[in-house]
C-alpha cells in the first residue's frame, strides 16, 4: 500500500458515508490512474436507481471508462471500502484493472479472497493484484452501524 492508496481509501470512506445517508449500503469506491490520481468515484446506488448493478465498484468503473474514453483500464487501481462481490470482480477483470485495494472483508459474498478468489483465479485470462484490509476497522464500523440501525 502507498500514500495514494491511503488517500483514496479515505475518499472511498467518505463516499460510503454519503451512501449510508441516502439509505444505501455504505460502500464507496474510487479509481486511480497509473500516476495515483483519482479519476472516478462511485458509491452504492441500488435503492435510488432500482438497478441491481448499482454497486460502488460498477459506478466507479463506468465513470473511469468514460473519463479515459476506453473500457480498458489497464494500469489503474480500484480502491473500495468492501471486498468486491462476484459481479464486481467480473467487471473489474473485464476492465483490466491492475490492482484492487479494499477495506472490509465480506465473508458472505466476497470474491477477492474470502468466499471466492475470482480476482486472482489462475484459470482466468486476466488477474488483478489484491491489497486487502486497508482501513478495515473504519469500513467495518460503517457497515456494522448501518445494519444495526436497521434491525
Amino acid at each position: 500500500m502507498n500514500e495514494a492508496d491511503s488517500a483514496a481509501m479515505q475518499r472511498a470512506l467518505e463516499l460510503a458515508v454519503d451512501a449510508a445517508a441516502a439509505d444505501e449500503i455504505p460502500v464507496g469506491a474510487v479509481v486511480l490512474d497509473p500516476s495515483g490520481a483519482i479519476i472516478a468515484e462511485g458509491r452504492n446506488t441500488r435503492e435510488a436507481t432500482h438497478d441491481p448493478t448499482g454497486h460502488a465498484e460498477i459506478e466507479a468503473l463506468r465513470r473511469a471508462a468514460a473519463s479515459v474514453g476506453s473500457w480498458n483500464l489497464q494500469g489503474h487501481t480500484l480502491v473500495v471500502t468492501l471486498e468486491p462481490c462476484v459481479m464486481c470482480a467480473g467487471a473489474i477483470l473485464q476492465a483490466r484493472i491492475a490492482r484492487v485495494v479494499f477495506g472490509a472483508w465480506d465473508d458472505k459474498a466476497g470474491a477477492a479472497g474470502s468466499m471466492y478468489d475470482v480476482l486472482r483465479d489462475r484459470r482466468l485470462p486476466y488477474r488483478a493484484e489484491v491489497v486487502a484490509g486497508v482501513d478495515a476497522d473504519a469500513a467495518t464500523a460503517l457497515l456494522r452501524e448501518f445494519f444495526e440501525q436497521r434491525r
